[in-house]
């Protein structure tokens, strides 16, 4: 459920002093607006702090190393010399859209005093809460894609990215369902339309490889 935090109301007793004082009318306005300027960065820290659960934190514990794997996996492909401009495109979008992406959700969880990999350390095909990281790849198929060449590693790709894409595309609705913080739903919504279309986009080339 989401729940959004109202800002304070302007003061009743300012706007009384301000109509019965004509020869100060604008240093209360003027002190009103400086205090109003200053208080601003603490408002916003409240309101970061407040209107977050602890899906939204899970959310972004488990998607931060999801998205930096993504850019590993895409950053492989870009630095193969023998890649079509559809697959370096492709792994160019991707890595420009979660980069970002992944300090945005850093900063949520350094401004709600959480660590950045929830308590304990899991990994990521260990953790509860939402249904695991799905579609990240372990060390070996890490390893074979670096290795991989030519189309081999195109479909290498591919495959891999549709599953890692599918994973992401879960977690997102995870947040959807049950987080609260505004922010986090919005980042939840763009990361499912993007990878959906993302994937039927890989399907595509896969098919034609």
């Amino acid at each position: 459920m989401k729940r959004y935090l109202s800002l304070p109301a302007l003061s009743i007793a300012a706007v009384i002093s301000v109509a019965g004082c004509s020869s100060d009318t604008s240093t209360p306005a003027a002190d009103s607006s400086a205090s109003a300027e200053q208080s601003t960065p603490t408002e916003s820290s409240a309101v970061v702090s407040a209107e977050h659960n602890p899906a939204d934190a899970m959310f972004a514990q488990m998607m931060i190393p999801h998205h930096q794997q993504a850019v590993e996996m895409s950053e492989m492909m870009l630095a193969k010399d023998d890649v079509s401009p559809e697959i370096s495109d492709l792994a160019t979008r991707i890595k420009a859209a979660q980069g970002p992406e992944i300090d945005i959700m850093t900063g949520w969880l350094e401004a709600w005093d959480r660590p950045v990999m929830p308590d304990g350390g899991m990994a990521g095909h260990e953790m509860g809460g939402m249904g695991g990281m799905d579609g990240m790849l372990d060390e070996d198929q890490m390893a074979d894609l670096e290795a991989a060449e030519g189309d081999d590693a195109v479909g290498l790709f591919l495959e891999s990215m549709i599953e890692h894409h599918d994973g992401a595309v879960e977690m997102a609705q995870e947040e959807i369902d049950n987080g609260e913080y505004p922010a986090a739903i919005a980042l939840a919504e763009t990361i499912m339309e993007t990878q959906l279309a993302e994937i039927q986009e890989m399907e595509q080339l896969l098919a034609e490889l």
